[in-house]
């Protein structure tokens, strides 16, 4: 959803501006990813990076024997029948599977048809092959007709509009949990492990590339 959000803006101030969009994916265009990416009236990426993954997921544990097996009860109460769909600590239901797949469909749909207005007669490949959520190598990506070309922002943008253009960096706010820790650490006064290459930082970087890559679809 949030991607459908992003994707539309961008399309309509680049129709309210009259100007053409170029996207350029480095380490990851996937699942909403490249659903942002089909933003652009053109997509570079890098041989390497990675594309594609058009696909839905849904990804959940069940600790229905683990509960068993140490004596845990769970203990439930709705207002509604299927307020506990999918509850990982209560048995698994053919009918929540079902009802979850049919969702699943619908938003794959979606997707699918974005890219193929967007794309067009650029795709080289069937729906079959395209669309099952599997992801390729920039250089892949491209023979399939998913991105326009291989290069990156500096290159393009100096062979579109000459060795003059400037660039204008829009970076992402540092959390307040960030500053702290950077200014602690600097000043020496409080460090709590996190000084480069300490455990918590460690544990940090670990969760967040966890959380970066699952929002791929990876």
């Amino acid at each position: 959803m949030q991607s459908t959000l992003i994707y539309k803006r961008i399309r309509a101030l680049a129709e309210e501006k009259d100007l053409k969009v170029y996207v350029f994916a480095e380490d990851v265009a996937a699942s909403g990813g490249y659903m942002l990416a089909c933003a652009g009236d053109e997509i570079y990426a890098d041989e390497s990076s990675i594309i594609g993954s058009i696909g839905v997921i849904s990804a959940s544990f069940g600790f229905t024997g683990l509960m068993e097996k140490v004596g845990v009860q769970r203990r439930v109460y709705t207002a509604g029948a299927n307020k506990d769909v999918l509850d990982p600590f209560l048995p698994e239901k053919p009918a929540d599977v079902k009802r979850i797949k049919a969702i699943q469909l619908d938003v794959h749909r979606a997707f699918i048809d974005l890219v193929k207005s967007r794309r067009g007669a650029k795709i080289s490949k069937p729906d079959d092959e395209l669309f099952t959520g599997e992801f390729w190598s920039g250089k892949t990506a491209l023979e399939l007709g998913l991105i326009d070309g291989l290069s990156d922002l500096r290159s393009k943008m100096r062979e579109v509009f000459g060795d003059d253009v400037r660039f204008k960096l829009v970076a992402p706010s540092t959390s307040w949990f960030r500053r702290k820790r950077s200014v602690f650490t600097q000043s020496g006064l409080l460090d709590f492990g996190l000084s480069p290459g300490g455990l918590a930082a460690d544990a940090i970087s670990a969760i967040e590339a966890r959380a970066l890559w699952s929002r791929f679809g990876l």
